[in-house]
Order: C-alpha cells, then structure tokens, then sequence
C-alpha cells in the first residue's frame, strides 16, 4: 500500500487535477493506493467565511459561488453522461453545503474536490472506492483517537481487497458523537499520515508546489535549496517552528510506523524532493534549515529556529549565530536557547526576514558573501557612473573581499524606484520613468519604511537640505555614504548632531569624497585628531572650478579666462553660476569640513574670504558678468605677465592656522596668494588638488590628486560603502 497526498495547489483546477491523474495512473501500477487531497486553492476560505455570514441570502451566494467553480473543474474534466452525473453530485453537495450548520461548513471544500476526483479515475477504468474521512478518522475534544482511527482504516481497507484507489478527504474528521470537525489548517498532511499508518502503507508522499522540504522559505531567502534527506526528529522540529511544507503533526505517526515520507513537486514530478526518515547523522555539523514563526506571546516579535543533526559543540554554533547577525546588523533580544542540534532566538519581527537571510548565509551557502544593500539619490553623471562600476566590479570586489553591493532604490530630482531584486544599468531609467513620484521626502520615506539595518544609502546630490533626513535614515538603520559638501557645510551645531545620530544607532556615516575626490586626505585628518596629533596648519588648493582656468591661463597664449570659465561651465566643473566658485563658496565649504575632521568645530563666519574679482563682478546678471569679465581681460593680460616677470603664480588657497588669538584657536582665511617654485602649489594643472597638513608631531604631508572626475568620485564612494 501506498498513501499519495496532494495540497490545494495541486488540484486548483482541472488542469492541475489532470496532472495529479497523470501521477496516481503511473504510481498505481505499482502498488495499490489511498489519494487523499485537500479542498482546491481558495476553497476553504471562503468556506471560513460563509461560516461566519449572519446573511442567508449571503450564505447562498457563497455556496453556489464555490459550487460553481467545482461545476467548472467537471465541465471540463467530463464529458456526456459523466458530465451529468459529476453535475447532479455537485448539485447534491451545494443542496448538502446550503443546510449545513455554520461550523460544519468549512469541512465541504475536501468533499467536493475528492468525490470529482474519485468520480474522474473510475471514469478511466480505475476501480475506484471514496472512503469518508469523517466516518473514519474520530477524535474527542478535537485530538484524534489513533487506536480507533487505525482500526477504522485497516477495516475500510481490508473489505474492498478489489480496490485498487482509495479516494480520501484530508483535513476533515468527526467526534465520537459523529458532529464534523477539522485537524487544522495543513490537517490533510496528517489525514494522510494516519490513513499510512492505519493501512500499515510502505510509502507515505505528500505532493505540493514546491521542491521538498528547502533550507529557509525562498521566498525569503532565495539560496535557500532543496534538503535531500532528513531525520524524523530535524522535519519535526523544522514544522514546529514555522516550515510550512509540513504540518507538524504529520510526523509523528509515520515516525511511529517506520514510514518515509517523501516530500514532492506535483508541477515537476521527475524532481527528487525531500525524504524524510530515520537518518542518523554520518558527520557531526549537518545542517538543515532555518525557519522562524512569530512569538505568541510577545507582539512583534518572531522567534527564529535553526535545525542540525549531530551538532558537536553547541558553543561554537550560537557563536556562529550570533556573529552572523552582528554582521547582518540585527539584535538578538535574548540569548540563544535551545538543546541537542536545535537553536532558538527572538528578533523584531521587522528585521525577521534579515536574521533568517544571515544565519542561511553563514550555515548553508557556500561561500559566505555579504550583500549590501544600496539606494543612491541622485542619478546624474556620477550616479550613473557608480552603477556602471558597481555592476563592472561585482566579481572582484566579491572574490576579494566576500562582499557585494546591491542597488536596489534610485532615485532622480523627480522620481524614484525599488527594487529588492536589484536594479541594473540598463533598466534603471526606464524604472525611474515608471516610478513614483519623489516629491516631499518620498524617496526617504519610502528607504525608511523598507530597508533592512545595514543597507547604505549613497547621496550624490547636490541638493541643500537632504542632510536634515540623515537622522531618520540612521535611526531605521543605514548607513549613509555621501559625495554632497552641502550636507557637511552646515552649522556646527547640525553637523555634530548628524554625526551624534549616526553614533547612537550604530551606523556609520561616511563623505570622503566631499573634498579632493577621491583623496583620502578626511581619513588622514580624522585619524590624526583622534590620535592626538594635534594640527598646527592646513593649507589646502580644492577648487577644481579655479584650477582648471587658473592653471590654463596665461595671457595672450591662451583662451580668454572668461572662455576658459564658460568651458568650464559648460563640461560641468562649475556651479550653475560660476560666480559661487569665484567668490570662494566652494572652498568655504571644504574648509569647513577640512577644519572639522581636524577637530576644530570652525563656523563660516570664522572665515575671512577674499574672493577671486572685485565685488562688481558678483551684483549684476550672468550675461552682464560675462562682459564684464571679457572687457576685465587686458587687466588680466597684464597681470601674467607680471607673474612671469617675478617667476610666480597666484593660487587661490584656503588656509587653517593655529592662532592663541582666535576664537578657536585657529584663524581661518580663503584668497588668492603668490607661490614660487618651492611651493607644492606651484606646478598643478587643470583639476589637481594639493593639501599641505603639518601636525604637532608629523613632518608636513603633501597630497596631490585629481580632484575632479565622475570615474574617481564614483569609486571613492564605493570605497566608502565597502570600508
């Protein structure tokens, strides 16, 4: 004897029930059989709720409704006289559904879906018996009395020795005073449990939509595999803690008679699936599956469990744990619990899905690979320039440091798009196309609500007030890396509290790139100040804007400087108006959060700045500036020339020195200065940048590198993500 179990998936509708046919006439060949089949997909849930309707009328609607898609499984499945007769059954059943007490209703969903499909397999020559679970399977106060459910199927078989099939109901059952009840919701797998059991069957398969018994939920965890054979003991403790391919109960019985049971795929049959049976470990740390269920008695929170067989050292696996959601970001709320080779913790149920992705990662794949997670605001030329590198880049980075960056949340000056399966180059426009609209904090709003802790959120924006949403960020757990200036050029009092708020949430928070590009002169600066290596003089070259016309100006040998400033412009080293570069507002900004990083908390009003031209030059439109400067061009001629005849050059340099007599300590200055050839300033061109730092107990460091490039800033933020 043999007992096949099919789920409501696998016999949704007359086309599924047709492969399950297919199935029962291979597998009958074989061995005699018990088909027991749960009511189709939806089916008793309506049912459920046509238990509840106080309305007659309602109650009607609902069981003609259910009725009629079991008419329409048989419209197809049967044809002349068979047809008529499956439809008379039908009608019988609904005239049976309609007078049925409100709580016996939900029992009718497996009467109508087996007795269609008994009536099919006689049609095809099968000799065919429908055995009525609620006559067989007896319970008292809703447990099921095994000895006398036994008897009863061992009756029921052995009096029909000319059957071949063996049609039952699943989930449906009675107490001993014969009134209808259920064995719970994922009760057709223990209905066919006891029928195997009872029938003393070789065989126990339970066919459903998916692979078997997998190592985490894929919807979840999408590396989650197939697990080929499992112990009775490992499937029992899996189902109880949450894994819905198996109903707990179901394992008791055929663990008690010795039975396997198979765990199938009703849409690929060929499919191995899962076996469950008496397996004893061969090798101590064989892991099983990771599954997780809430916590009945603590809202919000889910209790996670992770399945072994033939653990050695329980030490050693709530080690593993524990570091895997630490990397993950993701609290324990308790300590791990447990005995023998299963594992318990409680998480916030919000960062359920994040846990269970963490501890699969670090117990089944392979090779443990830390995904972030990234959303980039921002999707100009270096947004667009980070994607291209991060998905050019993605094997190396992950072969050498067992990490990988996903973007997965874009978005524009007007829309945005997310996508947890990622986002790629190519489609990434057309998402932002189709997204939603931006407007008000949305993007922020939307990364808030959505990402898990750890993922990084990359601002490449230049927008003024986007700093203000970096706490909320930090607060929902992100990190955040960004290449904005204006977001660290704010008040002291408001940068100091982005950077409190990214502490007391344990995130980091990281803009290298908002001075020299890709540089690491921040790194060097922090470090220096933490370690107290105190800064005696920062002089710093950072403008790209004046670098590039400073350094590609000389007199009549070259373009006009106002032509070159228009270039410049017009290839985006500018601020929309130029005039911001020119009178030094740039620089401030870089100062400021040079100053900063040096430990010394400098305002812009601490800050003595000269610009570049006269002040006329800075009241009047755009048009009116750019003549203005043409017309100043003969000054400028003049003036390299006398350059040259002292064997100078003027740079436009901010400077931080240490002053008793200042408000910090420190004085602060940006203007144009002469430097000869010994000056490290003397020989940059086009977008060089050049910081000179002397410290309390270092010799001068110089750095020089290209401060400008949407190539290096982009990797300098990937630089940062990864850190």
């Amino acid at each position: 004897m043999q007992v096949l179990k099919f789920g409501g998936s696998s016999v949704a509708d007359a086309t599924r029930i047709s492969a399950v046919l297919d199935i029962v006439e291979k597998e009958i060949l074989r061995d005699r059989m018990i088909l027991v089949c749960s009511a189709i997909r939806g089916c008793t849930d309506r049912l459920v709720e046509m238990g509840r309707c106080a309305d007659p009328g309602e109650r009607l609607g609902i069981a003609e409704e259910i009725v009629d898609r079991h008419r329409a499984i048989a419209a197809r499945l049967f044809t002349g006289d068979e047809r008529r007769q499956a439809m008379e059954e039908l009608d019988g059943l609904q005239s049976e559904l309609a007078a049925a007490r409100p709580e016996d209703c939900v029992c009718f969903g497996e009467l109508l879906s087996t007795r269609l499909i008994a009536r099919k397999c006689a049609c095809e020559g099968i000799s065919v018996r429908w055995l009525d679970s609620r006559k067989i399977i007896r319970c008292s106060s809703g447990r099921v009395l095994t000895d006398i459910t036994g008897s009863n199927i061992m009756q029921s078989v052995a009096s029909s020795p000319e059957t071949r099939l063996f049609v039952a109901p699943g989930f449906i059952a009675s107490e001993m005073d014969g009134r209808p009840t259920t064995l719970g919701r994922g009760g057709s797998d223990y209905s066919a449990a006891l029928y195997a059991a009872g029938s003393g069957a070789d065989t126990l398969e339970i066919w459903t939509d998916v692979p078997g018994i997998m190592t985490a939920n894929p919807k979840t965890v999408p590396a989650a595999v197939t697990i080929p054979e499992i112990s009775y003991e490992a499937a029992l403790k899996l189902a109880e803690a949450g894994a819905k391919v198996l109903y707990a109960p179901t394992v008791t019985p055929a663990m008690q008679a010795g039975i396997p049971i198979r765990i199938l795929n009703s849409y690929d049959p060929s499919s191995p699936g899962t076996v469950v049976g008496p397996y004893v470990a061969s090798g101590p740390d064989r892991w099983m599956g990771v599954t997780s269920m809430p916590d009945v008695s603590e809202c919000g929170v889910s209790v996670l469990c992770l399945v072994g067989e033939g653990v050695s050292k329980r030490s050693v696996a709530v080690s593993r744990i524990l570091s895997a959601l630490s990397d993950a970001g993701v609290k324990p709320l308790c300590d791990v619990w447990g005995e023998g080779s299963a594992f318990y913790l409680k998480v916030r149920s919000i960062v359920e899905n994040e846990a269970l992705a963490a501890i699969h990662r670090e117990f089944f794949e392979s090779r443990t690979l830390t995904e972030l997670p990234v959303f980039i605001a921002g999707y100009g030329a270096v947004g667009k320039e980070l994607v291209r590198l991060v998905e050019a880049g993605r094997d190396r980075v992950a072969s050498r440091l067992g990490r990988s960056i996903r973007i997965v949340g874009v978005s524009d000056s007007r829309r945005f798009a997310v996508d947890f399966r990622g986002m790629h180059a190519d489609d990434i426009a057309d998402m932002l196309e189709r997204g939603e609209s931006a407007a008000g904090g949305a993007f922020i709003d939307a990364v808030c609500s959505c990402a898990a802790r750890k993922s990084v959120f990359v601002d490449c924006t230049d927008d003024s007030f986007l700093h203000e949403r970096y706490p909320d960020l930090f607060r929902a757990g992100l990190g955040v890396v960004t290449s904005n200036r204006r977001s660290l050029a704010v008040p002291y009092v408001q940068y100091s509290a982005i950077k409190d708020a990214a502490r007391e949430n344990g995130c980091f928070f990281r803009y290298d790139t908002t001075v020299g590009n890709a540089i690491p002169i921040l790194e060097y600066l922090a470090g220096g100040a933490n370690c107290c290596d105190s800064i005696e003089s920062i002089e710093a070259v950072v403008s790209c804007t004046l670098n590039y016309v400073i350094t590609g100006y000389d007199g009549p040998r070259t373009d006009a400087l106002s032509e070159l400033l228009r270039r410049a412009q017009d290839v985006g080293l500018t601020e929309k108006d130029p005039r911001t570069d020119l009178a030094g507002k740039d620089v401030l900004r870089k100062l400021l959060i040079l100053a900063r990083e040096a430990g010394v908390p400098l305002e812009e009003s601490d800050v003595k700045v000269t610009p570049m031209l006269p002040e006329d030059f800075f009241d009047c439109t755009l048009d009116d500036f750019y003549r203005r400067l043409s017309d100043y061009e003969p000054h400028f001629i003049e003036r390299e020339a006398e350059l040259d005849r002292m064997g100078k050059r003027q740079r436009f340099v901010a400077s931080l020195r240490r002053d008793p007599s200042a408000r910090l300590g420190y004085s602060a200055e940006i203007s144009m200065r002469l430097v000869d050839e010994d000056s490290p300033f003397f020989r940059i061109s086009g977008t060089e940048n050049v910081i000179v730092v002397r410290s309390e107990h270092s010799a001068p460091l110089v750095i020089k590198g290209a401060g400008e490039g949407v190539r290096l800033a982009a990797t300098g933020i990937i630089r940062d993500i990864l850190l």
